[in-house]
């Protein structure tokens, strides 16, 4: 019997984040509730303190300076014939095509976007403004999409804790309302969260706080206060990735710099001289690579090739499961260097120096990482130049030592004007093919979980750095002086003796740069075990299961949250940056079976069909009925 006919309170389902995920949710149950939940009554609560569509890390409140790292044609929220889901196929524009249409007048937009919108091409690369704009329709688009008896409530508030039995119905607690929500399933889409300090990042904090330094520990760069980071002094920035050029631009541009164009097309800086000096270096010592500068042409490497469900599926039953680097790396070594190779002999032929068939066919029987494999490639491929080595391009420093600070700039600048050329001719198509495999990969590894660290951040590296004219920025920062690297293997203390912040580097041995402010350019590590979440944290004190490196664990199959038993909870699912089936992003490249489009539509479906068919007694606690059901809840 359905809940209407029992005349029980209304089933109701509570989303925690209402940003990109959230909003990829609302838009899958939008697109499945036709076929698994008919015509029946649902309340869906949006709980997030931000509006909802771009959320917290979206949101439009935040500089215009402040760009997305791709290009409005590889942009969407919506699913097509690429994305392997057991529900259907919901079309929807791009980010270029949305703004297409808002060019035409389909679609209307707020002034303050008009303008970029109406400058904006496929392959440029568009404000976060702009982009939260698209996700607030986005978002609309779903709502609208819903079945007439489902109604949407927000809320701009911060969920503080879940309780309820498993076999029963949640409540779910907001800051500052005395009455739970209930909740028949909870979906936590909670995004990229702040956390408490480690040990090491509370010494570097007290330190600051004894001698008056400076010190700005992990954060979204765009929530930090700069403010202290004085005109002309030195701030040691450890951090080479997209945080870094967020805070380069804030601190740049963002306090009245500006950028002129030579005849040649090199940028030249402006100081307004309220920037600080950047002392800027990493474990790697390099920026992120750049984002590919060219559209891919012709045959695309079939994949997945040697990763792929069924190489997942025996890494799976393997006893105790896989270990990435002895399992899992080899297989994916494996089908980067496919994908690298496929586009080689397909596009550059005349570069090998062996039909593509025998070379296939030999790189299929080679172990991954072998000497017959590397006997091959050197057979196949005259020109070092075109052979993949992921582990020189995951330590491009190693080993190189320079002179002295300027020769350290000149080598690295030199580094990155070569990375800009490289990234930027089609003539290297293989990097592209290579790209492509990476998110193949991505999709592949949310079955299999935690994979630690470092495969992150390897993602990263290669396929989600900066837009090329960001990195042109950055070389004429360089040469203004404004920015001044540091290198590879970066090493910060706490020089007590002198109470400032003393940095070194493996690039330039025995020099170190002394400052009395540094900054972490990284996002915080998204574990629940150190999260600020009260929410996540009273999860994982209750019995929610952490993974070995702190991530929230869940089922693959649908999100559901496990506990230390490893029994998934019946009516709480989690998807996102702090679980274990982490995907690449909320949003993705069009035409690329994105994992984020598959775990929301598995999760929709679950849960459209627990409501279906289990729907949950009701519970003594009162049901929220707004006079306007789409109005916040303020």
């Amino acid at each position: 019997m359905s809940p209407a006919a029992r005349g029980a309170v209304r089933p109701s389902v509570v989303i925690v984040g209402a940003g990109p995920r959230g909003t990829g949710i609302l838009e899958r149950i939008a697109a499945n509730a036709p076929e698994l939940y008919g015509d029946t009554p649902l309340d869906l609560h949006l709980v997030d303190p931000h509006p909802p569509g771009g959320g917290r890390i979206w949101r439009r409140d935040q500089s215009p300076l402040l760009w997305m790292n791709s290009t409005s044609e590889d942009v969407t929220m919506f699913t097509d014939e690429s994305v392997e889901l057991a529900g259907p196929v919901r079309p929807g524009p791009s980010l270029a095509e949305w703004a297409r249409t808002v060019r035409a007048g389909g679609i209307p937009v707020a002034p303050d976007v008009a303008g970029a919108i109406a400058a904006l091409g496929p392959q440029d690369f568009a404000g976060r403004r702009l982009q939260s704009a698209y996700l607030r329709w986005v978002y609309e688009d779903a709502v609208a999409a819903l079945p007439p008896r489902v109604t949407v409530h927000e809320h701009r508030r911060t969920a503080l804790r879940i309780s309820g039995p498993r076999d029963g119905c949640q409540q779910v607690w907001l800051e500052g309302r005395p009455t739970p929500l209930r909740a028949d399933l909870v979906v936590l889409a909670l995004g990229h969260l702040e956390s408490e300090l480690s040990e090491g990042q509370r010494e570097l904090s007290d330190f600051a706080a004894r001698h008056g330094l400076t010190h700005l520990p992990p954060a979204f760069t765009a929530d930090s206060d700069l403010s202290a980071l004085r005109p002309g002094e030195p701030v040691l920035v450890r951090g080479f990735g997209l945080a870094f050029v967020d805070l380069m631009v804030l601190l740049t541009e963002g306090r009245g710099g500006t950028y002129t164009a030579g005849a040649d097309g090199q940028l030249t800086y402006r100081p307004s001289g309220r920037e600080p000096v950047l002392y800027v270096g990493s474990r790697r010592g390099v920026p992120y690579h750049s984002k590919i500068g060219y559209r891919p042409t012709g045959e695309r490497p079939p994949l997945p090739r040697f990763f792929g469900p069924r190489q997942v599926d025996e890494l799976l039953a393997r006893p105790g499961g896989p270990d990435f680097r002895s399992d899992v790396w080899p297989l994916i070594d494996k089908e980067l260097g496919f994908a690298h190779y496929h586009r080689l002999f397909t596009a550059h032929p005349e570069r090998t120096r062996m039909h593509r068939p025998d070379f296939e066919e030999k790189y299929a029987a080679a172990d991954p990482g072998s000497a017959a494999l590397q006997a091959l490639v050197a057979a196949a491929v005259p020109d070092p130049a075109d052979r993949l080595d992921l582990d020189a391009l995951d330590h491009p420093l190693d080993g190189v030592r320079y002179e002295n600070g300027a020769a350290l700039q000149e080598g690295l600048r030199g580094y990155i004007e070569a990375d800009l050329a490289r990234r930027h001719d089609p003539a290297h198509s293989p990097d592209l093919a290579v790209f492509l495999a990476l998110l193949s990969v991505y999709g592949q590894l949310i079955r299999i979980g935690d994979r630690g660290p470092w495969w992150h951040g390897f993602f990263s590296y290669l396929a989600s750095g900066p837009p090329g004219p960001r990195l042109r920025q950055l070389l004429a920062l360089s040469r203004a002086g404004v920015v001044r690297f540091l290198g590879a293997g970066l090493t910060v203390t706490a020089d007590e003796a002198h109470g400032v912040f003393r940095a070194t580097g493996a690039s330039v041995p025995g020099e170190s740069v002394v400052a009395r402010a540094l900054v972490e350019a990284r996002l915080p590590e998204p574990t629940v075990v150190h999260t600020r979440d009260r929410l996540l944290r009273a999860l994982h004190a209750e019995g929610a299961l952490a993974t070995p490196a702190g991530l929230l664990a869940v089922d693959p199959a649908d999100g559901r949250i496990l506990d230390r038993a490893g029994r998934p909870h019946p009516r709480r699912f989690a998807l996102g940056p702090h679980t274990d089936a982490r995907a690449g992003g909320a949003f993705a490249r069009p035409r690329t079976n994105a994992p984020a489009f598959r775990q929301n539509d598995a999760s929709a479906r679950a849960l459209l069909t627990f409501l279906r068919d289990r729907a949950a007694p009701p519970v003594p606690v009162p049901a929220l009925t707004p006079e306007d059901p789409h109005a916040a809840d303020q």
